[in-house]
């Protein structure tokens, strides 16, 4: 470990020693949602099960809650409940990482632990270099650069980030975010024998190539991985203008279907679909663990979105992680499950086999709170609207002469403008939400749709009421968590 390495890192941990008390004393800090000790944290990297453990490390910069040289900060966990905090992974120290250790990934090899993440490096006049960079682990908390494995290709910018890795029968393979020379976005393709040297194979999707056409400037976090007999590719495109209910965050994070045909590097895919209909979910990441689940946990923020505006930043830190989310492709669409393992979570059980909502709001015994899990499951077909609303901060709604679920809050920016978020949605079959003391999961149908926000309602606004034009009955069960 060099000498700047080590100053790095214990001008970290020095910054989440003295700010630990007033982090620690937010009333928004999360109960079960991966969140930094101090500082601001972003994109999910070098998600994993290794050696039976889940490690999930990500953008991290300990010095102040906006951007700026990142870390790879740590966490590991057993059970995808419970996470540990650890030694920092990566610190920005060398010449091709030193204004930050960029997203990534990693692959377990030989019974090691081998992680891929951009390199980023600018000079006095801001001009920007980036590198694709190799770092190794025998235990998975401890890593050795390797130094640089991919430099910049012709016919890129120097946006060209975020490296996923895998293995395809013999071969390992790697995509990479990136902007072409043309300023559109671009998913390019690497492949290697031995996971140093790679041969670029070009782009295999992105803006005016396939069925996207027109689409954004820049992409970002490709992840492609097979679920259900098909390809899937998610990743984050920047740059694409609202079209009715889509579009409707500065950025996007969604996926494609198709099949990579990957002796003649060719990727065959249908239309881009939103993963989240919501208000903060962005740079997702998956991985398969032992039991062969494809996992999903995603960044509960927005890149260049105002971090000044979230009151967390009095207490000197932002942002979270989304809860983990087990993938299924059903019909061939893309659907998020809470992971079994949160069940472990609940507490103190009520239900209510059989209700009958009206016009006048009502609350029921148990079912409020700031950490809490709701099921709500209609015991006939809603044919009038049905309201809940959570903590007098938002409201979760389906109107079926629309035929659109909403979510809405009131904006922490202003603290007055209700901001709403809409999906098209045939009929409720059942809801379940996850609300924590500053966010909100749901997720539609058994998972077909999701939504994922930040709150900020005053403690003591605990309150959770349903309501409904005219009578409809409903199955109701919640948890503390």
């Amino acid at each position: 470990m060099s000498d700047l390495d080590q100053s790095l890192r214990n001008r970290a941990y020095k910054e989440v020693e003295v700010h630990k008390e007033v982090v620690e004393s937010d009333q928004y800090r999360l109960n079960y949602h991966v969140m930094p000790p101090v500082g601001l944290l972003n994109d999910p990297n070098g998600f994993i099960q290794f050696n039976g453990v889940y490690h999930l490390f990500y953008q991290w910069n300990p010095f102040k809650t906006d951007h700026g040289a990142k870390f790879w900060g740590h966490y590991s966990s057993t059970d995808l409940v419970k996470w540990k905090h650890h030694d920092i992974a990566l610190t920005p120290s060398d010449w091709f990482d030193k204004n930050g250790c960029y997203s990534g990934s990693a692959i377990e090899h030989d019974q090691k632990l081998y992680v891929f993440y951009t390199g980023n490096v600018k000079d006095k006049q801001n001009n920007r270099e980036t590198y694709q960079v190799m770092a190794v682990s025998e235990d998975g908390y401890t890593f050795e650069k390797k130094g640089v494995v991919i430099e910049l290709p012709e016919g890129y910018t120097a946006h060209f980030r975020d490296p996923k890795v895998w293995k395809h029968d013999d071969t390992f393979y790697l995509i990479i975010g990136a902007q072409s020379k043309d300023l559109t976005g671009k998913a390019v393709l690497f492949r290697s024998n031995n996971l140093v040297e790679w041969e670029h194979l070009g782009a295999i999707a992105g803006a005016h190539m396939g069925p996207l056409g027109d689409f954004g400037y820049m992409w970002e976090c490709p992840d492609l991985f097979e679920l259900g007999g098909q390809d899937v590719m998610i990743f984050s495109p920047q740059g694409l203008e609202p079209s009715g209910i889509h579009y409707q965050n500065l950025y996007q994070a969604g996926y494609v279907l198709g099949k990579l045909d990957y002796n003649q590097v060719q990727f065959d895919h249908g239309s881009f679909v939103e993963l989240d209909r919501g208000f903060e979910f962005y740079a997702p990441q998956t991985t398969i663990d032992e039991n062969g689940r494809r996992i999903l946990i995603g960044w509960m923020g927005m890149p260049e979105e105002r971090e000044d505006a979230h009151p967390t930043i009095e207490h000197k830190w932002v942002h979270a992680m989304t809860i983990p989310r087990e993938l299924k492709l059903v019909d061939g669409k893309l659907y998020q499950r809470p992971v079994e393992e949160l069940k472990r979570l609940r507490n103190e059980e009520v239900a209510y086999s059989e209700v009958e909502l009206a016009s006048e709001p009502k609350s029921f015994d148990g079912i409020d709170g700031t950490s809490l899990e709701i099921y709500f499951e209609p015991l006939e077909e809603m044919t009038e609207l049905v309201t809940i609303r959570f903590r007098e901060n938002g409201s979760i709604s389906y109107d079926p002469a629309t035929k659109q679920l909403k979510l809405d809050r009131v904006s922490f920016v202003d603290g007055q403008t209700v901001e709403e978020r809409f999906c098209d949605l045939e009929q409720v079959k059942n809801l379940r939400i996850f609300l924590d003391t500053s966010s909100i999961e749901l997720f539609v149908n058994d998972g077909e749709e999701v939504f994922t926000a930040r709150i900020y309602p005053d403690h003591d606004q605990q309150n959770i009421t349903f309501a409904a034009e005219k009578n409809v009955r409903v199955l109701l069960k919640a948890w503390k968590l």
